[in-house]
Order: C-alpha cells, then structure tokens, then sequence
C-alpha cells in the first residue's frame, strides 16, 4: 500500500506524544491510531482522525517511557494501508542536586534525588571552570543517587551536569561547587641583588589566590604585601636595604576556604666598597689600604693583603662596619702587594680590590759574565732579587753599547753579534714598580775567530796541495796549522805563517793520497777553534788495457797494468753503441783483469779502466770486441691488416747487422718472396697474398762474417667473408633458409651462429663445407626473430662476420571464446597464448547484424583478453584475434556471440472492452531481437498467456480475457540466449472498473 511517512515528537513535553504523517496519495477516508506499551502490547490509548487530518496528539504518559503507535488509513476501494512506530517520552530531570567538598581538595560528592517516571540510567559530565575541560564523564544505573568524583585539583571550581537518561533522550541539571585549598611547599628566600629577594614555591596550582607579607627583621616593620592569582610560582621583592635580614609569610585562599603557609628569612646582599686604594705608608716596608663606606647594612670588613702577579694572601684583618683604612707593617722589599676589603653581611659577602703597589728593591748578587768560548757573545748571568725586573747595560770603552729590560724570573742574558777578541763591561739593576736599585759590575774578553773558508787542492796535480783561506777580522797575531795523513794519521809536516798570509804550497807528496791540513787563528791569551779541510792528489791513469773474445760462454775478457801512486779501486765500463745499457763493474787495487759474461750476441763492445782515488778519476784509452750472433726467437707468422697480407714478427736475442725473411707457399715449399731487413727491424707486413692460404716463413741472421736461421713458422691469411647473405621463413614451421654467395680465394669451410633475438642464451652453431652455399636452420620458435652471422673459416682465422635478421611465422591464438558479461553493451574475448612470440595481436570485431567490421584493436604481444565496449544491446557479434610479427601473420577461427536486449520502457495497459487489454511499449536504441508478452492473474498468481513477437512489434491486444479480472503484464525483449523484462503493470478488465466506480 500507500506509504504514510508517520514521524514523531514531544515539543518538550515528558508526558505527551505528537504524532504527524503524510496523506497517501489519492487522499484516504479517515484514520485509526492505537498506542500500546513496547514489549507487553497492552493497548493504553486509542482515537480517530478526519480524511484531511494529518497530526494527533496522546497525552498522560509516563516520562521516559518506550511506547507502540499504530496509524491505519482506510483508502477507496475498500483497501486500507498501515505503519507502526515505536517512540519514547523524555525522562524527567533529577530533584535536589547538591555538590560538596567536605573539607577535601582532590574530592567533590553528588548527591540528588530522582524524578518522576521511568530511566534507562545517568550520566555526570565533571567540568573544570578555568580551562573548560571535561574532567569526568560516568554513567551510571537507574537506582544511583551519589558519586564521588576523586583524583581532583585542588582550590578549584567545577561544574556539574547530571542527565537523566531515557532511549535517546534525555533531561538535564547542573551547578557549582570548590574544593579546598592545597597548602604551598617548599618556599625559598633567597638574594637576587642588594635591593632585591626573589621568592619561590612550589604546589602554587592548588590555590586561586596566594596572599604574601614581607617584613624587615631589622626595623621590624612590614616592608611588602602582596596578592596573586593561581599558577604564581615566584615574585622578585625590589627596593630593598642592602645587607638586611627579612622574613616572609604565606597563605592560600580558594572560594570559601583559606589555609596558612610555611615561611622564610634570608638577607640582601651588601654592597662593596668604594675607591679601594694601596699606597706607601711613612714606615720603610709599609703599605697602607683606604676605601669609601658603602650605603645600606653590614656586619664587618674583611681586608686582605695579597702577594705577587698571582695574589697570594699574605694576611687577614677584621675591623668593624665603620671603619675606613687599615695599614700593613714589615713587608718584603721589592715585592708588588695588593689588597681586597670584603664586605659581610649574614651569609653573604662582597668585595673590592685595590691597584698594586710596591716595595723598594735591593740590588741582586753572584753577577758573572762570560764568554763560554763565543767569539761574538757573552754570557751575563746574576742571582734572583725581589722585584718586578731588572736593567742591564753593556759597555765598551766606558761607552754604553746596549740597554735590555727583563721581567722577574730571568737570571741570565746572552749578548749576540759582539766584536771578536774584544774586552766588554756589564751592569745589572732591580726594578720594582716605580723604583730602581744601585747596578752591580762585572768585565771580560771575547774569543778570536778562527781562519775562515779554508780550501785543500790538488789543482790537477799528482804530488802537490795548495791551502787557501780568508783573512779573520782584528785581534788575531798569525796562524799555525799541521798537515797529516789521511788513512795512517801519520804528522807530514807543521805550518806557521804571519796574520797577512792567505795561502801556501805543500810539495812532494804521494799520487792517489788524501791529505788533511789542521789550522788555527791566535789572539792574546786565547787560540780560536781549529778548522780543517781535505783533499787527495790526482792519481795515475792504468796502461796496456786489452779485451778479449771467450765465446763459450758468451763473455769478453778485460786486462791492464798499475801505474805508480795510491789507487782505491779500478772502474770498468763495458758498453755497446747498440745498447743503451752498459756493464759497470769495481775491483780492488790489487786486480789487473775481469771477465764479463752474459754479454748480447753479435754485438761490438767498447772497453774503459778508470782508477779512483777519492773523488777524483784517471781514465785509459778504449779496447773494443765482437760477440758471436745467435739466431732469431719466437718468430711469429700473423694474418695482417687485410685478407692479402701476413704480418711477420720476431724477437732479436743475437745481435747481427741485417736480416733476409724468406716466403713459400706451405703445400709447394718453393720460395716466392724474399725481403731484406736492417738490425733493429723486428717487424714485417707482406701483401699481395691470396685470402684464406696457407704460407710459411724463415728469417737469416747476418753478424759479421756469420749466418744463422730461425725456426720455420707458419701462418693463414684471413679468408674473405661470404656476399649476399639471406634469411627467410620456409614452408616448413619453425625454420629458416639462409643463402649466400663465395667470396673469391680460399677457405676451409663456413661457420654460422644463430641468436634469438633479445635472448641471453648462448646462440647455435652449425657449421657448413667450404663449397656449400646454403643451409636450413630448424627447431626455431614460431614468431620469433633470428641474428643470424656467418663467417669463413681458414686454419685458426676467422672471416670478418656478415649478418642478417630473418622471422619465423608466428602461432595463431588457440580455444577463443567470445562471452557475455551480463551486460547489454560489453563483450568479453580471450584466448589461450600461442607458443613463440609475437610483435603485437589485431582483435577485430564484426557486428552480424549489420554485416560489418565495427571494432579492431592492437593488443600487446603477452595480452590473452580484451572486452568490448559501446556496442549495440541485443546484436550478434563475431571476433577473430590474429598474431602478427613483422609482415607476417597467423589467425584464429571465428566465434559468436549476443549482447544482452535492452528491457521495454513506457508499458501501458488499456482495457478497450471487458474481455481485452491492449499492451503498448517503447524501445531504446536498436531494440531487440523480439519480445515475449508474458500475463499472470493477480489473485491466482499463474501464467494465463505467453506470447512471442517480432523485433519490430511496440503493441499488443491481449483477447478473450475474463471481465472484471485483475491481470499483471510484463514485456520481455529477447536477443539470442538472453532477455530483459519490464517490471508488472496490474490493470482490471471494464467489468472490474464499472464495479468499482
């Protein structure tokens, strides 16, 4: 039937229902409405209302109570139509709510009494006022009257709300209440200046307001009072007295309650002193301290006397509060003082440190000054005095030459670039501050320069040594030297010449020998340092060197004779103008011949003796020789740059002046090339050859009146690659047919390689005779593109490789289905995958009904489906999928199949008389392939009639039907298998419709 849309509500009210629907349409001839108590069904209230009345109201009910209600509306036709709903009243709220803290400040209890009616429960909602947090949300049973909320802050104000809570709905009651004040703990008073106490607490959160008073334990009076607002942790008290004793009391107030805190004492600083001065006093060896007093309060002065850069305390003295000036007897002479004045007050101090001031110095003593051996500096050295540093002055001839300060700790001083051999004065005084002691004096000499650039040598000579040196500066008398022998450290000679003298001549000395001369400056008492130099006479060269051949092993004998005079060692030098290496070899003194062995073949050497006698060489005239040759190693035969070349190569180990490379054919053994080459080639390209043969080759080494041969070796020319070359699928599946034309020369057969195309594996290799022109590769996959490379084959060498790509056939997709979805505008392809591969799969599409190719898509190669879209509803369709690769394709069989109709719109039914009805429809898009009418009687429910009509059919009479009957109709429009219905139209017969009327 009619729907009435039946809502509910209570405006408010707890003990009445307003009911409200919508008139069916049609309109109706009046209502019924009955409410029943939920769950029992027990009727408790019923009425009426008029046709055009569409609200009721049912009052006296019980609040929050759950009831049925029942709404019948009486239609034409005799019919009626109905709707039940369940509603409930609102609870009513609770009586007599009350908050309290009973003296607890983490606690509040609620307590109230219920309302009239029925519940389902309550639930209390606890909020904080300040933040407006919610702090608790309970529920609880129907029969709870008080809770206790714990676990609260303290000194705080909440809010409750208790509702009453029936189904959905509920009624609401709220008020405020406090809870105690928690007490501040751990309260600190401590100086944050001279004029200022910074206070601090903790546990501040559990008041609203804390309430402070500060007062002076001096005078007595309250100095500060003071009032904050919760959270206040600390508050800094300003405008103080310095130096001051206050005390400080707390107590905390939240609503109604206050309760009393803990409290403090403590003391500002003081302040330090002023203008803090150290000065002389009148007494030797006394310093006397001043200072200005300071404002506020103390106890005391603390003064300290403090000794040195790093103020060592010395003494203590303690004077009272009011006195300015203290003063320090019996200190230390030339000693730097300062002083600092604490102030005290209570546990706090301050102070003030004055400038330093000094003491008058004393003199130091164990002055000292002395050479140490220095011609140009003398070393000053004294004991350490008391003071801040010292003076020092040097003189020469009563003149001053230099003035230097240091600090205290130093107790010597050297004086650099003085005069050699020269007689200096020095001074030394204490300084301490502002004050300077009486000098203590000390003389003495510095020491003569020794000869300067002294030089010993031969000057090309084998018996004589010139020494030479330069002239010192003034204060020297002369010089005097000694001359000995090296090696045995035997006195040769002595030598004294005058202070003008540079240079002198030692004669009649030993050949070879090193000599060594000793010499000396004088001056006044002091000899200078001795300087030496040294130097051999120039040795004599050997004579009669020979060299000779030895041949086995390969080897060149050298010999000489000594000449008179010292020798170290002899030097033997062995080269050749082909080498760039040569042979060194070092004997003793006593050995007048060497053998050099492992020498080169075929080569001339050059022989030179050298005798050494220290840094200085006598060399003889050259001896020279030959070596035997040998023959030519690892002679290599090489196919060259082009198929008509060989590249022959070889490794010269004999020496020799030339090489003859001789060519033949390998199979006749007759020479057809011969080919001289110099010494040093090791290398040759011969051209002209014919591809792909084979060939062998000798090379003579020539060395003086010698000949040798190496070892034959034999080489190939590389073979020319095959022309034309050619791959194509052949009738056969999975197979190609590869042709190619021969190149000109020789070969000694072919060999091919096969690759799948991207494939990783290694490839096939087949191999073909040296006369073959074609081959047949098979067992290849369907679809699939080939690398195929060729090359021609001669000996170990390959041809350069000719290549070409050929595709087998692909495979035609197998088991294709064509389905339907369940849809009037898609179908579904697929098919299993081929073997082999594939490029890409064109899926064409015919529509049956039109004759015609609507749809083709290009698929990728691994793709087994495709749906098809946007076609017509109630078609029949055909697809066939065919592989492709390259130009070369393979197809499916042909399947069909139906899209599903689309369902008739716009059904009518008319009775034109009392024994017909006529049926009317429309269609959408093509239609369908036909419609199937299909009647029931309503009351009976069975099929009365069926019938099938043409795709182009929109209406049908419907004969011979029972007058005043009710008959439901549906139109079914057919496509192949498949149909879509219209939903059923009831309609009566005229008969039916003259009774109702």
């Amino acid at each position: 039937g009619a729907l009435l849309n039946v809502s509910v509500s209570d405006h408010g009210r707890s003990d009445s229902l307003l009911l409200s629907w919508d008139e069916p349409e049609g309109g109706a001839k009046g209502y019924l409405l009955a409410l029943s108590s939920l769950g029992s069904g027990m009727l408790l209230q019923n009425g009426s209302a008029g046709p055009n009345t569409t609200s009721f109201w049912f009052h006296g009910l019980t609040p929050g109570m759950r009831y049925e209600i029942e709404v019948t509306a009486t239609l034409a036709c005799m019919d009626t139509t109905s709707q039940t709903i369940t509603a409930q009243t609102s609870p009513s709220p609770v009586h007599n709510l009350s908050l309290s803290s009973g003296g607890s400040s983490a606690s509040l209890r609620a307590a109230w009494a219920h309302g009239h009616g029925r519940r389902d429960g309550y639930r209390l909602s606890l909020w904080h006022s300040d933040s407006q947090s919610l702090v608790r949300n309970v529920s609880l049973l129907p029969s709870a009257s008080t809770f206790l909320f714990g676990g609260l802050l303290a000194g705080s104000e909440y809010a409750l709300r208790v509702s009453t809570l029936a189904g959905s709905r509920q009624a609401s009651t709220s008020m405020h209440q406090w809870t105690a004040p928690s007490i501040p703990t751990q309260l600190r008073l401590s100086p944050g200046s001279s004029t200022s106490l910074v206070a601090s607490w903790a546990g501040a959160a559990g008041a609203a307001w804390l309430h402070l008073e500060l007062r002076n334990l001096l005078t007595q009076k309250v100095s500060t009072t003071l009032s904050a607002r919760r959270g206040l942790s600390s508050y800094t008290f300003q405008h103080l007295q310095p130096g001051t004793q206050y005390w400080l009391g707390l107590s905390a107030t939240a609503g109604p309650y206050t309760a009393l805190g803990p409290n403090a004492t403590a003391w500002t600083y003081p302040l330090s002193p002023e203008n803090v001065t150290l000065s002389s006093a009148e007494e030797q060896n006394s310093l006397q301290a001043r200072w200005s007093v300071p404002g506020g309060h103390r106890d005391f002065y603390l003064v300290t006397l403090q000794e040195g850069g790093d103020s060592a305390p010395t003494r203590n003295i303690s004077v009272g509060g009011d006195n300015d000036h203290v003063t320090f007897h019996g200190l230390s002479p030339g000693q730097q003082y300062s002083v600092q004045v604490v102030v005290v007050a209570g546990p706090y101090r301050t102070s003030a440190h004055s400038t330093a001031a000094w003491t008058e110095p004393r003199a130091p003593s164990g002055v000292s000054l002395s050479s140490q051996g220095s011609p140009h500096s003398l070393l000053a050295s004294w004991e350490e005095a008391t003071g801040e540093g010292y003076l020092l002055v040097l003189s020469l001839a009563e003149q001053p030459v230099k003035n230097s300060s240091l600090l205290r700790g130093v107790t010597s001083f050297t004086y650099e670039g003085l005069h050699p051999g020269t007689l200096y004065t020095f001074e030394v005084s204490t300084m301490a501050g502002p004050y300077t002691s009486s000098p203590r004096c000390i003389s003495n000499w510095t020491y003569p320069l020794p000869p300067e650039q002294l030089t010993l040598s031969n000057g090309g000579h084998s018996t004589s040594l010139q020494a030479s040196w330069r002239a010192v500066s003034s204060g020297s008398t002369g010089y005097t030297g000694t001359l000995w022998e090296t090696k045995s450290q035997e006195q040769v000679r002595n030598v004294t010449v005058g202070s003008g003298w540079t240079n002198v001549t030692l004669e009649n000395l030993v050949p070879g020998r090193q000599y060594t001369l000793e010499m000396a400056s004088v001056a006044g008492p002091y000899r200078s340092p001795v300087r030496s130099a040294t130097d051999w006479t120039y040795p004599l060269a050997p004579a009669g060197v020979t060299l000779t051949n030895t041949r086995r092993p390969m080897g060149l004998s050298a010999f000489w004779d000594k000449a008179a005079g010292d020798v170290d060692q002899f030097h033997l030098q062995l080269y050749s103008k082909s080498h760039a290496a040569q042979r060194n070899a070092s004997v003793g003194p006593n050995t007048h011949n060497f053998t050099f062995l492992g020498l080169s073949p075929g080569t001339q050497y050059f022989l030179k003796v050298t005798v050494l006698a220290g840094p200085y060489r006598s060399s003889s005239h050259f001896a020279t020789e030959w070596t035997y040759p040998l023959s030519l190693a690892n002679v290599s035969v090489q196919p060259g740059r082009k198929p008509q070349e060989l590249h022959v190569s070889w490794v010269e180990s004999g020496g020799g002046r030339d090489h003859l490379v001789q060519l033949s054919v390998a199979e006749s053994l007759s020479i057809i090339r011969n080919v001289s080459v110099p010494r040093g080639v090791t290398q040759l390209d011969l051209e002209g050859l014919v591809p792909g043969s084979r060939y062998r080759v000798e090379i003579i080494s020539q060395a003086g009146p010698h000949r040798i041969s190496s070892q034959t070796a034999i080489g190939y020319t590389v073979p020319l690659p095959p022309r034309s070359l050619s791959a194509s699928p052949v009738s056969m599946p999975r197979a190609l047919a590869v042709h190619w034309e021969t190149a000109p020369g020789h070969r000694d057969g072919y060999l091919l390689s096969v690759l799948e195309e991207g494939s990783s594996a290694q490839p096939r290799n087949l191999e073909a005779g040296k006369d073959s022109t074609n081959v047949t590769v098979p067992q290849l996959e369907p679809g699939t593109c080939y690398l195929v490379r060729i090359w021609a084959v001669a000996g170990p060498y390959c041809s350069l490789a000719e290549n070409i790509t050929g595709c087998t056939v692909p495979a035609a997709p197998t088991n294709l289905s064509l389905t339907n979805p369940g849809s009037s505008s898609e179908l579904y392809t697929s098919w299993n995958k081929p073997p082999g591969r594939r490029d890409h799969y064109h899926a064409t599409l015919y529509s049956l009904s039109t004759q015609s190719r609507i749809q083709v898509q290009t698929l990728s190669p691994d793709a087994l489906n495709v749906t098809w879209t946007h076609l017509e509803a109630g078609s029949k369709f055909a697809v066939q999928v065919t592989a492709v690769k390259g130009s070369l394709e393979a197809s499916s069989i042909n399947v069909t199949q139906w899209t599903y109709p689309l369902a008739p719109v716009n059904l009518t039914l008319s009775s034109p008389s009392a024994s017909a009805l006529v049926v009317s429809w429309a269609v959408v898009g093509q239609g369908a392939e036909g419609f199937m009418v299909d009647v029931h009687g309503t009351v009976s429910g069975t099929a009365v009639r069926h019938t099938a009509l043409a795709g182009d059919a929109r209406s049908h009479i419907l004969r011979s039907l029972s007058p005043g009957t009710r008959y439901s109709v549906a139109v079914r429009a057919t496509a192949g298998p498949f149909h879509a219905s219209t939903p059923n139209l009831t309609h009566c017969t005229r008969e039916c419709d003259a009774l109702l009327a």
